[in-house]
């Protein structure tokens, strides 16, 4: 016969027939001290926040886990340790924003799951990976706009489909709920909404009709209705390479830029921390736009090659136009406007992110020098608003290193350089780890990596710009100036930093969010080619 012993959480809970029941009473915790036979725990509408660790771990018969229309917003990683026997959990109407997905370790036999109407932005790609039972997985009403179909291929269950589904009786059907999520539909969305064209039973979509948030023509437009392209990285263009005009003239440098989707644009040129130009961007189609760079009233010191560079999540392209200012005071042949320095001075390097897990990241870079048997390089790590940054020293013939132990939502700077060379514009790579809501041991949420910037050429150092024969202002002092802070800076940056010799680096885990893409060497180039950019990182 089973107890009828009451146990109390506050003063709203009945229990009877081994069921816990809390509804509309204000909790500050879990309730402690739970006997270990419940098999059954609804928590509803209680003000609960967080799960922390080992909530219900000795609850070790439980079943059934209701804990709907919270303001749950934390969930630790091991909050379900413990469950072996839990079967159904519903966390409806919380605030979750991610889900610390190698918890369900500890609930080898969940079958339902229901997190609809929270606040889910990104499925990492083994999200379902430790859910081999689940037969009902409910993601409706969230925050999700990107995801790939790894996702739901990568699902024990899904796995099996083909070659155990066609036996009666061994699996029931799986209902997988998705709609009302504010979906982009744009390339890289191209594998998911292929994926759902192509569900079918024994998988059950609860909603089959899922609607694109955007972009542009896609808005309001079901997935059925809609044929997405591969993503491409950019390539840029312009229709004149060479300019000339005469002093004092207003000049428009205009760059075209193609890509899947749509790329970032920065404009590089040798004056541009001293005379800072307006730019314009003007999106002629879904997958093209018009870079206009103007410059008012030219003056001698403007001459030069000014760079229009754009990147998106697949890669970068960038093109050169030469700029060239002809003075009617003086005949005489006018000096370059930029410094030559030797390849070994400021080689070109092509860097990006080639692999990111769940983890870090492993960085790869390519460089043109004279002597690579006997090039050494520099990295430079660190947050990004940190003035010190922790340095390491790369020996010859190495151009990867791997950065584990990321914090989340933190903006990081990872640059190479020549070894005890300071970091310059375009030698750096900037990302974002995504969101996290728990202890540092959870690491899904960390390959949701955004990349800001990813400038893919060395640029001549700033304060040697200006110094031309030409200048119609005295930048000598200002020239001397800057140098000596920069040489200053990196004597400080010196006696922090830490050298290492690696005989080789792989990265930290197989569980990359994608598979590198292969290219082939760049030939050595000359300053003029300087404009050709590398490929950057795949963030889905």
């Amino acid at each position: 016969m089973k107890s009828r012993n009451r146990w109390s959480c506050k003063h709203f809970v009945m229990y009877h027939s081994r069921t816990l029941l809390c509804m509309e009473t204000p909790l500050a915790h879990i309730p402690e001290n739970i006997p270990d036979d419940f098999t059954k725990i609804r928590i509803e509408n209680c003000h609960l926040t967080e799960l922390p660790q080992g909530s219900f771990s000795q609850v070790h018969a439980l079943e059934f886990l209701w804990l709907n229309f919270n303001e749950i917003t934390l969930m630790n990683i091991k909050s379900l340790e413990g469950l072996s026997n839990l079967t159904e959990l519903r966390l409806q109407g919380n605030k979750l924003t991610s889900v610390p997905w190698t918890a369900f370790q500890s609930t080898p036999r969940l079958k339902i799951l229901d997190l609809k109407h929270n606040r889910l932005d990104v499925l990492p790609e083994h999200a379902l990976r430790y859910l081999p039972a689940l037969t009902y997985l409910d993601l409706s009403f969230n925050q999700l706009s990107i995801t790939s179909k790894e996702v739901f291929t990568n699902w024990p269950l899904y796995q099996i489909a083909e070659k155990a589904w066609g036996k009666e009786g061994l699996v029931s059907n799986v209902v997988l709920a998705l709609h009302d999520n504010p979906w982009s539909c744009d390339c890289r969305l191209k594998g998911f909404v292929e994926f759902i064209r192509k569900v079918s039973p024994p998988v059950i979509l609860m909603n089959s009709y899922l609607k694109c948030s955007g972009p542009g023509t896609t808005v309001d437009k079901y997935f059925h209705e809609i044929q997405l392209k591969t993503c491409m990285k950019p390539v840029a263009s312009v229709a004149e390479s060479n300019v000339s005009l005469s002093l004092g003239a207003n000049a428009t440098l205009t760059c075209l830029v193609k890509a899947r989707p749509l790329s970032h644009i920065q404009w590089l040129y040798p004056l541009k921390i001293i005379r800072g130009f307006a730019s314009t961007q003007t999106q002629i189609d879904e997958e093209t736009i018009t870079s206009q760079l103007v410059i008012p009233s030219v003056h001698l010191v403007d001459r030069g090659l000014y760079t229009c560079m754009a990147n998106n999540f697949i890669g970068n392209s960038s093109v050169c136009i030469s700029l060239n200012i002809d003075s009617p005071i003086s005949s005489a042949p006018l000096p370059p406007p930029v410094p030559m320095l030797s390849s070994n001075d400021s080689p070109h390097i092509d860097i990006r992110i080639a692999k990111q897990t769940v983890y870090g990241i492993t960085l790869e870079w390519h460089a043109v020098t004279d002597n690579p048997a006997e090039t050494w390089f520099t990295i430079h790590f660190g947050k990004y608003d940190s003035p010190k940054k922790e340095m390491i020293f790369i020996g010859p013939g190495i151009n990867s290193y791997s950065v584990s132990d990321l914090l989340p939502v933190t903006k990081y700077e990872v640059c190479v350089t020549l070894k005890n060379h300071p970091p310059r514009e375009g030698q750096c790579i900037v990302f974002v780890t995504g969101s996290d809501i728990s202890q540092l041991e959870q690491r899904e949420r960390l390959i949701h990596i955004i990349v800001i910037v990813c400038a893919m050429v060395l640029a001549v150092p700033a304060g040697m710009y200006a110094c031309t024969t030409e200048a119609r202002f005295s930048c000598l002092d200002r020239c001397v100036d800057l140098w000596k802070k920069r040489r200053r800076h990196a004597e400080d940056a010196e006696g922090s930093e830490r050298q290492n010799t690696f005989d080789s680096l792989q990265a930290a885990s197989d569980e990359a969010l994608y598979r590198d893409s292969e290219e082939k060497p760049t030939k050595r180039r000359k300053s003029e080619d300087r404009c050709r950019g590398g490929s950057a990182a795949h963030l889905y």
